[in-house]
């Protein structure tokens, strides 16, 4: 794997995204209007849609959330990337860090090698899961393997009080450990008879499904799960209204059913959850409950920092 010091682009886009988001989401957000919505292009009854957007596109990544904007209304859903990257020579970041959230990565098609602080390093393929839960602070390296693009979507998701400054722990899931009820693979949480191997804290569901033309599927939410989002990689879906490839859809907060059905072979992901119940108090890499537990998280960031740099690689 090849080593460079953690980018200066990754860095400004971080601090853009983090302290300027909320414009993008005025500007590229929309709320809908049932009753105008295309007849052909809604199901009634459905689970009404808050709004959506197609967020902001940077070279291969579109991001869709972020934790200034729409990571405020889904919490603890706080960022979310749609990523299509060419194999390269060079890191797509660099080594980075995190704290107070864990970041998932669900690889779609091609696949990705990894590095993280608590040593582990290998690769995923298509279909495979990275969980890496930075906890108390972790640097984490990763990019597309030789051969095919990468096509991922990245989550990130922030901790509770409880596990924000824990050890780092990060697990790596092959495609084949990641159990399927009907068209939808659970990469956390529990659907139906299938549960994610990932240790991640209870109250959350996130699924990848995936529907024929014309399938319809209908998401009945846990007790509590009153935050509810999807987005589509490809193909389209029917709702309370149209939901387009490259689009993320937030639905009202309830506790009602989602209905959708698929406009074209779909692929999409969902999420579900119980809502956090903290403010999120953001850093440049990271989002806590509290100053004091985002000042804690940045200190071991630097510590690692500090032996990453003595050993040649900052």
């Amino acid at each position: 794997m090849s080593h460079k010091p953690l980018s200066c682009s990754h860095r400004s886009l971080v601090e853009m995204e983090m302290n300027n988001s909320a414009a993008v989401l005025a500007r590229d957000s929309r709320r809908f209007d049932f009753e105008n919505a295309p007849e052909a292009a809604v199901i009634a009854g459905a689970r009404r849609i808050a709004l959506t957007t197609s967020g902001r596109r940077h070279g291969p990544i579109t991001r869709l959330v972020s934790p200034s904007d729409i990571g405020e209304l889904i919490k603890p859903f706080v960022f979310l990337d749609h990523a299509e990257v060419a194999p390269r020579p060079e890191p797509l970041f660099g080594i980075h860090p995190h704290s107070g959230i864990a970041t998932l990565t669900t690889v779609l098609r091609g696949g990705m090698v990894y590095e993280d602080t608590t040593g582990k390093t290998g690769t995923v393929p298509t279909g495979g899961l990275e969980w890496m839960k930075a906890g108390n602070g972790v640097w984490h390296d990763g990019g597309p393997t030789p051969g095919e693009p990468l096509r991922a979507f990245q989550l990130w998701v922030a901790l509770p009080a409880s596990e924000e400054n824990a050890p780092a722990e990060s697990q790596y899931i092959a495609p084949d450990a990641v159990q399927e009820d009907g068209p939808a693979r659970v990469i956390l949480g529990n659907y139906g008879r299938a549960t994610s191997p990932i240790r991640a804290p209870a109250g959350i569901n996130y699924l990848h499904v995936r529907l024929k033309d014309g399938q319809r599927w209908r998401y009945t939410p846990p007790d509590r799960h009153t935050v509810a989002w999807l987005a589509v990689d490809v193909g389209g879906l029917r709702s309370h209204a149209p939901i387009h490839a490259g689009e993320l859809a937030v639905f009202e907060e309830s506790s009602g059913a989602i209905e959708l059905e698929a406009d074209g072979d779909t692929s999409f992901v969902l999420g579900s959850a119980i809502k956090h119940p903290h403010p999120l108090v953001l850093g440049y890499y990271s989002v806590h409950t509290s100053g004091a537990a985002l000042a804690q998280g940045e200190a071991e960031i630097n510590r690692i920092g500090q032996r990453l740099r003595a050993a040649g690689r900052l």
